[in-house]
């Protein structure tokens, strides 16, 4: 006799869980549409397989106590049934009559129509007229529906008992899997589009049947899910996302035939399941024994300082590192072989190394592929992100999918809001499969290099932040350049810190400048997380260590000890002679050899002087391309051929030998770019007036390469850098913009990129530091700490004349700084409150207001933002030539293919023209468009009619740049000079 139960199952394996919009399904000969509960199966094997190879030791520890009650075998099968039912709310009208009645291919709609009477005649309780059922969102249905049906009995599940507040949060969680979690008023008005007497019985054998499938005894789970650790949440949702995406690509998961035993279905997704994980290489990193020499066969043998790095590390457990040392003192090798330490003892599934910016990521990109050639065992292939705006843009990232695809696997779509690229070497071992390239999916990847916009957008109520903090605790973080972000992202790193010190990652810290303020408000992000105090063992050095119990170790060879290097850098603090003087000055000293950067703090002072220097050249026996500028608004299809010029030019040579390239002259002008990362050596430097901190790392550029010594110019033997700095009346540095109602008409615009204090302060430390011929001559590390605090530390005091100056930009500057601070706590999460460390709630998580994305609407409305400033709109820069031609250059040598392409049709060309897309996108700042010049509104510029065209804000130039199209008569854009307003 069959039961009701069967009777029933023949009903809800009708239910549709997707619809072959794609085609894909159609090209296989496999049905139009997949039940739900086979997606659902789908998802629960996918999970159980990420469960296995994909999740560290540290996560599954954090998901067992959460979900098993301290049992990993059940915790296992509670996952893998919770986030198959992460679509259970789709048994419902709304959903599943989008499929006749919502948007999609018409041609599928004869096929929508004949499921829906074949449903209706099996008995599946659809209502009367689904084209107008009460709306809600499938995710938000499941969080209503699913506390009741796993065992709660409160009065919101329909019973009399107690609220069981492990599986509302379990409910919570699910139902932010398309990228929110929702707040209570979401979830409450969802409940009304499901009800239990229409589809409670569907849903209840939805339950029963996956419960019996991954072999869970359905009444433990009320007695097992308790998710109260902030970590274990972010873990579960990681998992579900991931699960859920890796299940629903059809290029491994096959639509399922509903008359089809279940049994079999089951069978089919464990092993697409298994193939889809090894496909997309998401097994955890396995990192094998290995010593410094192996590693490193450049350097086989470490630096004192590196040595004692290695011996500050715990044989065992989680730990946080900062290491504070000179540029290019090897803290990057360090920092990587610190990684792969913990990533062996830890078992984590790989590294991230965050920087702060794009070129600085393309930098270290090449130190990361050498590391990865050597610790992956041999044949084993890795994908390795390059995660930043335009690194699709660089043929790198071409190449290197292209080694993806000789490993066999097919290309996918290229199309995606997060870019990355990948970096290998002849051996293959370092790839990118393009499934990457999809939203956050980056970080996703076993190994990453990218900027800290990642890490600080992670506690952020942005969509998917889940998943970018979840991907970011199975790893080793390695943050570098920590000095060089705002308080604003300081901020929100405290607060990524503390989740991922919750979480069970490890962090490496690196810096030459890191002020104390900011070490020691990591530290204590760090231990807030372990939940502990800790001890300090007063140790001294540049090297500080945090274990999982908090206590603090400190190494390395102190600043006087004579192992340390020591940079030692004149300063001379020169007032600015302006163009007129400064430049024929440099085209002078440098005439007989001398290769020199002016360093501006912003672009139209750079491009002035360039243009200066340009008009001299030949005058002053130059030739116009031993001059260069280097800035922010230059396009990236130039401005990367710029960077890898400079690097020809002024990089390492080969195996630490001097560089063969290296010319004779050369002058730089750029902006704050040319100090972030990039492996350049000068024999002089030249800059404004800028904080001490930025000083120091500037100075990096500058000598960096002692194989250069020898043969350097005679007047610049000795590193030195040149600080601009303006005097007003007073004879006191310009430091504030104007400001004509508090009657200061005149000032500098400097003062709107660094603060007014910290350039006033850094000016004061070094004015009160010179030597009797003007010079102050300064030695790192034993210096680092006076320049440090003598500007971040206390404020100024008895300054005399200048303390007025001091004191009222101090004061800007602390409103300021307590602006910044009010901005990243209105955005953060935290795992736990300040005051008495509670855990936070599952809803204080809710990401979305009313479910709106995070990007744009944010956390009750408010933008997840990585970093404070102007806004700015990307626009589409393309030549006009005077043939009416479209090109992507001014030559008119690239011609602009802007027809329609697709992956699926021509996947070389798709590629090719995205890149070049790209590489002409430059973001142009939201101010342009303000005042009495200001740009045209978008809107009324000319629409384009080709494919590749619409929708998209464009710029048309002539080849001499003069504006064409878009904002006429507004802006001009040159390839060497970039895109400036008239």
């Amino acid at each position: 006799m069959v039961s009701r139960f069967q009777l029933l199952l023949h009903a809800v394996v009708l239910a549709w869980g997707k619809t072959d919009q794609s085609g894909d399904s159609a090209r296989r000969g496999d049905p139009a549409w997949t039940p739900l509960l086979a997606h659902l199966l789908d998802v629960a094997a996918t999970a159980g397989v990420l469960w296995d190879r994909h999740l560290p030791p540290h996560i599954r520890q954090r998901l067992t106590e959460a979900f098993g009650a301290g049992d990993e075998a059940t915790a296992r099968q509670v996952v893998m049934l919770l986030a198959a039912l992460h679509d259970l709310g789709k048994a419902s009208d709304c959903f599943l009559g989008q499929w006749q009645h919502g948007r999609g291919k018409p041609q599928l709609k004869p096929q929508a129509k004949a499921w829906e009477e074949h449903a209706r005649t099996a008995g599946l309780p659809l209502g009367d007229d689904l084209a107008h059922a009460f709306y809600a969102r499938h995710e938000h249905i499941t969080a209503v529906v699913l506390p009741r049906l796993l065992g709660c009995t409160c009065t919101e599940c329909g019973g009399t008992g107690e609220r069981h507040e492990g599986l509302h949060d379990a409910g919570v969680l699910l139902g932010g899997h398309h990228g929110h979690i929702p707040n209570p008023e979401t979830v409450d008005r969802a409940r009304g589009a499901a009800t239990v007497a229409q589809w409670g019985d569907v849903h209840a054998a939805i339950v029963q049947t996956v419960a019996d499938t991954v072999g869970l005894d359905l009444g433990t789970v009320a007695q097992v899910v308790d998710p109260r650790r902030p970590s274990a949440r972010v873990a579960f949702l990681y998992l579900v996302y991931l699960a859920d995406w890796v299940a629903s690509d059809t290029e491994f998961f096959r639509f399922r035939v509903h008359t089809t035993p279940v049994t079999d279905w089951w069978q089919a997704a464990m092993q697409e399941a298994d193939q889809a994980v090894r496909a997309r290489r998401l097994a955890r990193w396995q990192a094998r024994p290995m010593t410094w020499e192996e590693m490193w066969p450049d350097t086989p043998l470490p630096r004192t300082f590196q040595t004692d790095g290695v011996r500050l590390l715990p044989d065992e457990g989680q730990a946080m590192v900062v290491v504070e040392s000179d540029t290019g003192s090897g803290k990057t090798r360090l920092a990587l072989w610190m990684a792969h330490h913990l990533a062996r003892t830890c078992g984590y599934s790989g590294l991230y190394m965050a920087l702060p910016t794009r070129a600085a990521g393309n930098q270290v990109a090449k130190e990361l592929q050498k590391f990865l050639k050597a610790v992956l065992a041999p044949g084993e292939v890795r994908d390795m992100a390059l995660v930043h705006g335009t690194a699709q843009a660089t043929d790198l990232v071409h190449q290197l999918i292209d080694a993806h695809q000789a490993q066999g696997d097919p290309l996918t779509d290229l199309s995606s809001t997060v870019e990355a690229a990948t970096c290998t070497d002849d051996s293959g071992l370092a790839v990118l499969d393009p499934w990457y390239l999809r939203r956050c999916l980056a970080l996703v990847a076993g190994f990453g290099v990218g900027t800290v916009d990642q890490i600080a957008l992670a506690p952020q109520g942005s969509r998917h932040w889940a998943l970018r903090l979840g991907a970011l605790m199975c790893k080793v973080v390695i943050i570098d350049e920590a000095h060089a972000y705002e308080l604003f992202q300081q901020d929100l790193l405290g607060a990524a810190v503390e989740w991922l010190a919750e979480g069970g990652a490890s962090l490496v810290v690196l810096s030459a400048t890191l002020p104390r303020s900011i070490r020691d408000e990591l530290t204590a992000a760090w231990r807030r997380g372990l939940g502990v105090t800790g001890d300090d063992d007063g140790s001294r050095g540049p090297i500080m260590m945090i274990d999982e119990n908090g206590r603090l170790r400190r190494g390395g060879p102190l600043p006087e000890d004579p192992e340390t290097p020591k940079l030692l850098t004149d300063i001379q603090l020169t007032e600015d002679p302006r163009e007129i003087d400064l430049v024929p000055g440099l085209l002078d000293q440098a005439r007989n050899g001398g290769c020199v950067v002016v360093r501006s703090t912003r672009v139209d002072p750079c491009r002035s002087r360039y243009r200066e220097a340009v008009q001299l050249a030949r005058a002053s026996g130059w030739q116009p391309d031993e001059i260069l500028i280097l800035h922010g608004m230059l396009l990236p299809r130039h401005r990367l051929q710029l960077e890898a010029r400079l690097a020809d030019l002024l990089g390492p040579g080969p195996e630490g030998q001097r560089n063969p390239n290296r010319p004779s002259r050369l002058l730089v002008f750029a902006t704050g770019v040319i100090e972030q990362s990039l492996d350049l050596d000068f024999d002089h430097g030249v800059t404004d007036l800028c904080p001490i901190d930025v000083a120091v790392q500037f100075r990096g550029r500058i000598h960096r390469h002692a194989v250069n010594n020898p043969h350097r110019p005679s007047w610049c033997r000795t590193a030195r850098l040149t600080m601009l700095w303006q005097q007003d009346q007073e004879g006191l540095p310009v430091v504030e913009p104007p400001d004509f109602q508090a009657g200061r008409p005149t000032g500098t615009y400097d003062g709107l990129v660094y603060a007014p204090y910290i350039l006033a302060a850094s000016w004061h430390a070094l004015t009160q530091r010179r030597d009797g011929d003007g010079v102050v001559r300064l030695q790192t590390p034993r210096d680092s700490a006076w320049a440090l605090e003598s500007v971040y530390g206390d404020p100024i005091q008895g300054a005399g004349p200048a303390q007025r100056l001091f004191d009222r930009t101090h004061a800007a500057y602390l409103d300021a700084l307590a602006g910044e601070a009010l901005q990243a706590e209105a955005r953060m999460f935290r795992p736990y409150t300040r005051r008495r460390r509670t855990p936070v709630a599952t809803y204080d998580l809710a990401s979305g207001h009313h479910h709106g994305d995070g990007d744009s609407g944010g956390m009750a409305g408010i933008a997840a933002v990585s970093r404070l400033g102007e806004e700015s709109v990307d626009c589409l820069i393309l030549y006009q030539q005077p043939d009416g031609t479209i090109t992507f250059d001014h030559e008119g040598l690239l011609k602009a293919d802007l027809g329609q392409r697709s992956p699926g049709r021509d996947v070389t060309a798709y590629r090719r023209q995205q890149k070049d897309l790209l590489a002409n996108t430059l973001a142009i700042p939201a101010r342009w468009w303000n005042g009495r010049r200001g740009l045209h509104p978008i809107t009324d510029w000319p629409k384009h009619s080709e494919p590749a065209l619409r929708n998209k804000p464009v710029i048309l130039v002539a080849p001499d740049g003069t504006c064409l199209s878009g904002p006429v008569g507004r802006l001009r854009y040159d390839h060497t000079t970039g895109l400036e307003r008239m």
